[in-house]
């Protein structure tokens, strides 16, 4: 899986970055910085909740084959 942002529709309410620490941080521009691109099957569920809960929809995982 890859993460992927949509920098237009972040706002810096850093949900994200509360559900998967580590995976995700809030910049001081206030936009979401991805730490780990392409995090292990692991870190699923909570990289899956940081998705469910942005309240902008800006994240959203893209699976690899």
């Amino acid at each position: 899986m890859r993460v992927a942002v949509d920098l237009e529709l972040c706002q810096g309410h850093g949900v994200c970055e509360s559900e998967a620490p580590g995976v995700f941080e809030l910049a001081k521009n206030h936009k979401v910085t991805i730490l780990e691109g392409s995090p292990g099957e692991n870190r699923r569920a909570e990289v899956e909740a940081a998705v469910r809960f942005c309240p902008t929809t800006a994240l959203r995982i893209v699976e690899e084959d």
